[in-house]
């Protein structure tokens, strides 16, 4: 019998994502709940952009059993890229402006609740998105959002949250025209004017709406969802047909499923990916299958993954399994 004890995590703790700072207690409380139950945990907070990869990489490296990204979406995103096609799992605490991964698993956004339910949980493989050499968990935009993305500061985010976006929104929207664009969908070229294009690897779309309603987290395909027009006025109608869910009903969006999906266009068009901008079209996205471990909740939507058999949580014999993995590593 392997024990509770045996689990080392890492928590990749983002002090500037959202309410971090007042947070930080909770954090650390979080965390002793973890310890309460035998695990070794140690906090490491990053010090800029991209150190979050650095400090999954080296955790995965060190052989942690997982690293917790404590932050928002963009932390998830950072350690994500340093523990793809590794043995260490993914988990996350909510302390960022949007926790949409959270929300799209049911996670308690309050770190200490959450904490308490991550025990109940169980690791599976899942799959990635790749936005040229960058991964990503949830979806990849391309136009709009990602124009909306790049012009909102931190120090905007950090002080006004999800109104920040709005205001940039209200601000941005109406001068984006429709740009001549062709994309190359599992080698069928598609060709149009297009607002928007989003790439997802998840449904939930900003803690909000779904745009790619469809898509599965363990199928090894990409949703690609395609808002065509020419300005403000057809963005309007196609925001509407979103929020209501009444994609079948508007002629300009149109939904693809594929492993890859080239996207080049007349003039460059930004790319931002879970929420942080990371360049420019032309851009090729590709499906990652199972290239990410990450804890779960026993019971998912069907449609986002497939129903989980006889597997058993972190207590116990799947802690016999983990104990495998890492031996195996360490061998």
């Amino acid at each position: 019998m392997v024990y509770l004890c045996a689990m080392r995590a890492m928590i990749v703790f983002n002090p500037t994502a959202g309410q971090a700072g007042a947070l930080e207690a909770e954090l650390n409380a979080a965390a002793d709940v973890w310890r309460g139950r035998g695990w070794q945990v140690d906090v490491r907070p990053t010090s800029g952009p991209g150190n979050g990869t650095a400090l999954a990489r080296a955790a995965a490296a060190q052989h942690y059993s997982m690293v917790v990204a404590a932050g928002g979406d963009g932390t998830i995103n950072e350690v994500i890229n340093g523990l793809a096609g590794t043995q260490t799992a993914l988990a996350t605490l909510p302390l960022g402006t949007m926790n949409v991964w959270a929300r799209e698993l049911g996670l308690p956004l309050q770190p200490r609740a959450a904490a308490a339910a991550l025990l109940e949980w169980q690791i599976r493989p899942i799959d990635l998105g790749r936005a040229g050499d960058r991964y990503f968990l949830l979806m990849a935009g391309i136009g709009i959002d990602a124009a909306i993305t790049s012009s909102v500061k931190t120090e905007e985010k950090r002080r006004l949250g999800v109104l920040a976006y709005v205001l940039r929104t209200i601000n941005l929207v109406p001068r984006i025209r429709g740009t001549r664009t062709r994309l190359v969908i599992d080698g069928k070229t598609i060709k149009g004017r297009v607002l928007w294009v989003v790439v997802g690897n998840s449904q939930l779309y900003g803690g909000l709406i779904k745009i790619t309603h469809r898509a599965s987290i363990d199928d090894g395909l990409l949703d690609i969802c395609v808002i065509r027009g020419d300005g403000f006025g057809s963005a309007l109608l196609h925001l509407v047909s979103l929020l209501r869910q009444r994609y079948n009903n508007d002629p300009e969006i149109e939904y693809y499923r594929a492993r890859t999906v080239q996207v080049i266009s007349s003039q460059t068009l930004p790319v931002q990916v879970d929420g942080d901008t990371i360049g420019a079209t032309p851009m090729t996205f590709q499906a990652a299958p199972r290239a990410l471990l990450a804890l779960l909740p026993t019971t998912l939507p069907d449609d986002l993954m497939q129903p989980m058999t006889a597997q058993p949580s972190l207590r116990g014999r799947s802690l016999q399994r983990l104990a495998g993995w890492f031996g195996r590593r360490g061998a």
